[in-house]
């Protein structure tokens, strides 16, 4: 029986989801998560998931940054982004640091069925329309060599990374991990290794470089400034 879980921050965008996937795989098993920290807990929590469908967006998750690390945490598990940006540079990305497949948000439920059913067989799935415009986009060379010194790192080695990336200092990391501040400084020198750099200032900009601006948001603020006085949506 696959087990399917479902990460977004939307109760109506998770409920059509759940909706694709009834229909897509019988006796799908189906979990929800609406935060990043609860799609980990989720992976620690459950070894039999098959595939995780991931908002790019979501709480916690900062643009690809939530997908290198399930891929390096739990490589056993596929993952499909989930997005309204449909940016086919974005998408690209995605793909080349290791996205099973990229969903939009635009997409109807035929087309999340197919998606669904294409990953859990295995396949690389985009929809029609913007097959071509990612073919045609360019991987970025640096995007594949940050992805495979990325997947040198252990699960707990990203972990810190992370961390480390959200400004905590090696007692707070300690603490948050409940490891000993040793331990953590230990992980420091072999992330540093394995990234070939020198500091954690360094290595919190290599997991920064993953993230992507949210277009929704960028509506959002363009709405809230065109309501200033003063102001107009153009300006």
């Amino acid at each position: 029986m696959p087990v399917l879980l479902i990460a977004d921050d939307h109760p109506l965008f998770r409920a059509a989801l759940r909706g694709a996937a009834a229909e897509a795989v019988a006796d799908m098993r189906v979990e929800e998560a609406d935060t990043f920290d609860g799609v980990i807990a989720a992976l620690d929590a459950r070894s039999d998931i098959d595939l995780v469908l991931l908002d790019l967006h979501m709480p916690g998750n900062h643009g690809l940054a939530g997908l290198a690390a399930i891929r390096a945490q739990y490589p056993a598990v596929a993952v499909a982004l989930v997005s309204a940006n449909e940016d086919p540079q974005v998408i690209r990305r995605a793909l080349d640091h290791g996205a099973a497949g990229y969903i939009p948000k635009s997409a109807g439920l035929d087309e999340m069925r197919q998606a669904i059913r294409s990953v859990l067989a295995c396949e690389q799935w985009l929809p029609p329309a913007l097959r071509g415009p990612v073919e045609r986009a360019d991987s970025l060379p640096h995007d594949a060599d940050l992805a495979a010194r990325l997947a040198r790192l252990t699960p707990q080695q990203f972990r810190v990374l992370t961390l480390v990336a959200q400004g905590l200092l090696n007692k707070q990391i300690a603490d948050r991990l409940d490891v000993q501040e040793r331990t953590v400084k230990a992980h420091l020198s072999a992330i540093f290794e394995k990234l070939d750099v020198r500091n954690r200032t360094h290595a919190g900009v290599i997991l920064r470089e993953l993230e992507i601006g949210d277009p929704a948001r960028r509506v959002e603020a363009d709405a809230v400034d065109g309501s200033r006085p003063g102001t107009s949506p153009a300006q």
